[in-house]
C-alpha cells in the first residue's frame, strides 16, 4: 500500500478550464447532469471552453446514470494541455428525507444515505477512468454541491476519502487536485484533510 497519497493531493480555487501551471491537469472531471449536453456552473463552463465539438460528440452518448461516469476527448481544451474530460452525474440531496430527527445534514452518520452511496461512485468511476487512461493529474471539481445541494463538509468528506484510498492503492493518477469554487470551499476541504484521522476513525465506529 502506497504511503505518499496525501502528498498527492493538492486543493486550489480558480477555474477548473484554465488552472495555473502549478495544478494544470492532463484530465478534468466534469460536473455534468444526465443528459451531458451542457447546463450551468462547472458543467458550462467546460463545454464552452472545449467547444461544440463536445456537444456534437456527447450527442452520441445516449446521456449518463447518475453515479456514473463517461469519458470523452477534450477538444479545444487540448491546447491547454487537456486531453480527457471526465463527465461524471451527482446525485441530488434531498433535504426532505434528511436529516434524520436530532441530527443535520452535516453530521448524519456518512454513508448512511443513498446520495452518499451515488457520490462515492462518482469518485470511483471517474478515478477507474483516469487510471485506465494513465492519467498524470486529475482535477475535480466539487461535485453535487451547487445547485443540486449537497451538503458541502459531506461532499468533502466523501471525495477525500474515496480519492486518498485510491492514490493509497494506486500510482495513476499521479496527483488529484481539488478545485473550489471559492476560498471558503478550499477552507473546507482543507479541513477535513487536516482532521481526517478524527472523522474516519469516527465512520469507522459508527
Amino acid at each position: 500500500m502506497r504511503n505518499d497519497a496525501l502528498e498527492r493531493i493538492a486543493v486550489t480555487t480558480g477555474d477548473i478550464t484554465a488552472l495555473p501551471e502549478a495544478h494544470a491537469a492532463d484530465a478534468i472531471v466534469n460536473a455534468a447532469n444526465e443528459s451531458l449536453l451542457g447546463g450551468n456552473g462547472v458543467d458550462g463552463a467546460i463545454h464552452r471552453a472545449a467547444g461544440p465539438r463536445l456537444l456534437t460528440h456527447n450527442q452520441t452518448l445516449g446521456g449518463c446514470p447518475t453515479g456514473l461516469a463517461k469519458i470523452t476527448p477534450a477538444f479545444d481544451l487540448e491546447a491547454r494541455g487537456v486531453k480527457h474530460i471526465i463527465h461524471t452525474v451527482g446525485p441530488i440531496w434531498n433535504e426532505k428525507e434528511h436529516p434524520a430527527p436530532g441530527e443535520t445534514s452535516e453530521n448524519e452518520k456518512l454513508g448512511n444515505t443513498h446520495e452518499d452511496v451515488l457520490l462515492a461512485s462518482c469518485y470511483t468511476r471517474s478515478l477507474a477512468h483516469a487510471t485506465r487512461e494513465n492519467v498524470k493529474r486529475l482535477a475535480f471539481p466539487a461535485i453535487s454541491t451547487g445547485v443540486y445541494g449537497f451538503p458541502k463538509v459531506r461532499a468533502a468528506k466523501v471525495a477525500f476519502g474515496h480519492v486518498w484510498g485510491h492514490l493509497s492503492r494506486n500510482d495513476r493518477p499521479g496527483e488529484v487536485v481539488f478545485v473550489c469554487f471559492s476560498d471558503d470551499d478550499a477552507a473546507i476541504y482543507r479541513e477535513i484533510i487536516a482532521t481526517r484521522d478524527d472523522w474516519m476513525l469516527n465512520r469507522k465506529r459508527a
